[in-house]
């Protein structure tokens, strides 16, 4: 969550996000309102609780839900020439414990790595989360079985890597808190097809549902949210991030650090280039950018997607790139963790704002939700709540050419100019600073 409930502010902001958020869960858990709390009225459509299973209102409405047949739900194709190859890896830190469940003595992540890929064929789509994490996420938001088919994304389970265009720019991605790795997978998608390597990561037992090889779907244990929690959370993830990158080395020099030595697609080593890294997040993962790349000089530039910042970074500043990307409520004069930032950074810095969006409108959610509204019972109040008034269409257009044009000048080397003035072809993109 980007605004701490010890420190949230009687804000525009803070209410709307207060009111998208009644169970204080970020991103991926939007679906409903991110909180079990706001699926109760909404799935039996007036009629029952229908999350409480307790009446027999309740269980005909969610009967008449699964009855109906799961809807189908999708994610936007991505725009470039590449075809998009995708493995799931399994990574262990010996050298930490773990900070939110201390009986586990060391620190395990689960991480995507999404590349532009040779060719697909005999690979499979992976789905958005997998099957045991989609059952797990169905249940914490009390959405009956049967109702919603997991989005299948555009990404190819083990799929050679494309090696024409030799080696690829390496970006990362950190997902709000109570966000599971692929949260942004509209974004993530887009850079892959343009020719980026992204990287996603699951910070376990911070974020929701995180599915292991081995079956186990570890929960969200991390304590409720405060200025000293959010600030330890976002250290672990940079610790996180870090340790991920370090792995990524090793992958390139041939090695894997697959937990369960499952065999890495064919090519990836020699996909990536690690003398040019990038990282963005959302909401939390943006606060995790920037403390990364304070503590290593490794990644050349990054984006906050709508996260108030943590820690050193609002003293000391960045001197390289940093872009801040916000919602129709939230910039430097209601967060002061962005205006105290904003006066140390020393490299290329810009704030861009999406009109009428949501702080959801930068996740999948923007796409998501639309699709679900109708079938859970989401009036078009709740839908405003989460994902703004902006046109669905065109805020995934927004975002991931901005998203795109920043990377290509500052990891790429390539400057289409689209940052330095407002542009009459993106009219929902305001420049504030």
């Amino acid at each position: 969550m980007s605004v701490p409930r010890s420190t949230a502010r009687s804000t525009p902001f803070a209410a709307a996000l207060a009111a998208a958020h009644p169970s204080r869960r970020t991103a991926l858990a939007g679906l409903t309102a991110l909180g079990v709390g706001a699926v109760v009225p909404t799935l039996a459509a007036g009629t029952a609780q229908a999350a409480t299973g307790s009446s027999t209102g309740s269980s005909t409405a969610a009967g008449a839900l699964a009855a109906a047949g799961p809807v189908q739900l999708s994610l936007p194709a991505p725009t470039g020439p590449h075809r998009i190859g995708n493995v799931a890896l399994h990574l262990i830190d010996r050298s930490r414990r773990d900070p939110w469940v201390p009986s586990h003595p060391v620190r395990e992540l689960m991480i995507g790595i999404w590349y532009p890929a040779r060719d697909v064929d005999g690979h499979g789509a992976v789905p958005w989360l997998p099957a045991n994490a989609w059952s797990v996420y169905l249940q914490d938001n009390g959405i009956p079985p049967g109702v919603l088919s997991v989005p299948v994304t555009h990404g190819h389970d083990g799929a050679p890597a494309e090696r024409r265009g030799g080696r690829r720019p390496v970006l990362l991605f950190s997902p709000g808190s109570g966000g599971d790795r692929d949260t942004c997978t509209t974004l993530t998608e887009e850079l892959v097809s343009h020719g980026y390597v992204v990287v996603t990561i699951d910070h376990t037992h911070d974020g929701a549902e995180v599915e292991f090889p081995d079956g186990r779907v570890e929960p969200r244990t991390i304590p409720p949210e405060s200025l000293p929690i959010n600030t330890e959370a976002v250290s672990v993830r940079s610790a996180d991030a870090l340790f991920v990158l370090d792995q990524l080395c090793a992958i390139a020099g041939g090695r894997n650090p697959d937990a369960e030595h499952r065999p890495l697609p064919h090519g990836l080593a020699e996909a990536l280039d690690l003398s040019r890294v990038g990282i963005y997040g959302h909401s939390m993962g943006g606060a995790t950018s920037a403390w990364a790349m304070l503590d290593d000089r490794r990644i050349r530039a990054g984006i906050n997607l709508d996260g108030s910042l943590y820690g050193p970074v609002l003293s000391t500043g960045l001197d390289r790139p940093f872009l801040f990307m916000c919602s129709q409520l939230h910039d430097l004069s209601d967060d002061p963790s962005w205006a105290q930032t904003w006066s140390h950074l020393r490299g290329w810095h810009k704030l861009l704002r999406l009109a009428n969006a949501a702080h959801n409108s930068y996740t999948d959610l923007q796409s998501l939700v639309p699709e679900a509204a109708a079938t859970i019972g989401f009036p078009p109040s709740m839908v405003q709540q989460l994902i703004g008034t902006v046109d669905p269409t065109r805020s995934v257009l927004d975002v991931r050419t901005y998203m795109r044009a920043y990377f290509d000048r500052f990891v790429r080397g390539h400057d289409n100019h689209l940052l330095d003035r407002p542009s009459a072809a993106f009219p929902e993109i305001e420049f504030l600073a």
